[in-house]
């Protein structure tokens, strides 16, 4: 699992400059969880690593530009937000 996440981390880098590594990866972290832990409660079939991972590619490709300014604005995800040393200016 960590070669997804490094690659993803890298993905989401690369579409956010504001996020320093360590908000980056957080952030695939708390994606691929959400997903796998949704989708078991949905009981679906697990489906494997490499699908978790080409979702959570296709949410960075599509969101991941504007993902601290979703966090800004969401409770639940503002706390990444709040130290200002993580953050690239």
């Amino acid at each position: 699992m960590d070669t997804f996440h490094e690659e993803l981390t890298k993905d989401l880098l690369e579409k956010n400059e504001e996020l320093t590594y360590a908000r980056a990866r957080t952030w695939v972290e708390l994606l691929w969880e959400d997903f796998e832990t949704t989708y078991a409660k949905a009981r679906g079939k697990y489906l494997g690593k490499e699908m978790t991972s080409r979702l959570v590619k296709q949410w960075i490709d599509s969101y991941g530009s504007r993902l601290h300014e979703f966090a800004s604005r969401n409770p639940k995800y503002s706390h990444m937000l709040e130290d200002e040393k993580d953050l690239n200016h």
